[in-house]
């Protein structure tokens, strides 16, 4: 029976907060529940930052709930690091730099198959938007080309993090319930999930809802067959875990 333990959150802050603080009661209750002490942080989506810097940035804020971090880039055998790990964490970023050395390292089956065995997974960001079908829905610009857009499907469906309608007086882009709704004519089967900063998805094997940061207010959003949905955290959100 495949398991999973999943935390997809849309961001690494919301609002003015220090860095995870908002997720951290999630992040805990995720790891505890599975008593892990140390996860394998991979930080590739980071461009402008060494990996070193960002798995600091990201030791400094687990250290409040006591979680030790190891970063795979530290690692000869990326590979073996993933298979050992007690836990997955995906930092934000850059998602088509992330992707593509995931690619490179060619770990994104042993991802899959740890996932698959329970083993808990967090990200945000761009450590989210890859746990969906694909990439496609990312935010961010195509700096570098990975071999396939493709993601780690953990999901059925695609995820937009920092999710917003937001239009500034005097643009004239499109916004990205637009961008979103391009993506629904070309792709008339495939769903879609925009989370606002602050919020996440939450996925215990077969059930899937939204949870909220401490101290956040915001909603989800369903795209399907040209539609929009608001989605609340009392919604049962597991039918579109294995959609497609």
């Amino acid at each position: 029976m495949m398991k999973k333990n999943l935390l997809l959150l849309s961001s690494s802050r919301v609002g003015q907060t220090d860095y995870l603080v908002h997720a951290l009661p999630l992040i805990n209750k995720q790891l505890c529940a599975a008593n892990v002490t140390e996860v394998l942080f991979i930080p590739f989506a980071g461009v402008t930052m060494s990996y070193q810097a960002y798995k600091a940035k990201v030791e400094q804020a687990m250290s409040a709930i006591n979680i030790k971090v190891s970063s795979i880039d530290e690692f000869d055998d990326p590979k073996l690091a993933v298979e050992q790990a007690q836990a997955i964490v995906v930092g934000g970023g850059n998602t088509f730099r992330l992707l593509e050395r995931l690619y490179h390292f060619d770990v994104i089956t042993s991802i899959q198959k740890k996932v698959a065995q329970g083993t808990p997974y967090i990200g945000w960001s761009a450590g989210s938007n890859i746990a969906g079908l694909s990439i496609r829905t990312t935010n961010d610009m195509p700096i570098i080309e990975p071999p396939s857009f493709a993601g780690l499907a953990l999901v059925g469906v695609q995820l937009n993090p920092h999710y917003t309608d937001y239009n500034p007086p005097g643009f004239n882009g499109e916004t990205r319930e637009q961008r979103l709704a391009e993506f629904m004519v070309l792709n008339p089967d495939i769903s879609i999930i925009g989370i606002e900063e602050g919020s996440g998805l939450k996925v215990d094997n077969d059930n899937m809802k939204l949870v909220l940061g401490n101290n956040v207010s915001a909603n989800g959003f369903l795209f399907k067959q040209n539609q929009k949905f608001i989605i609340s955290t009392e919604d049962d959100l597991s039918e579109l875990i294995k959609e497609n």
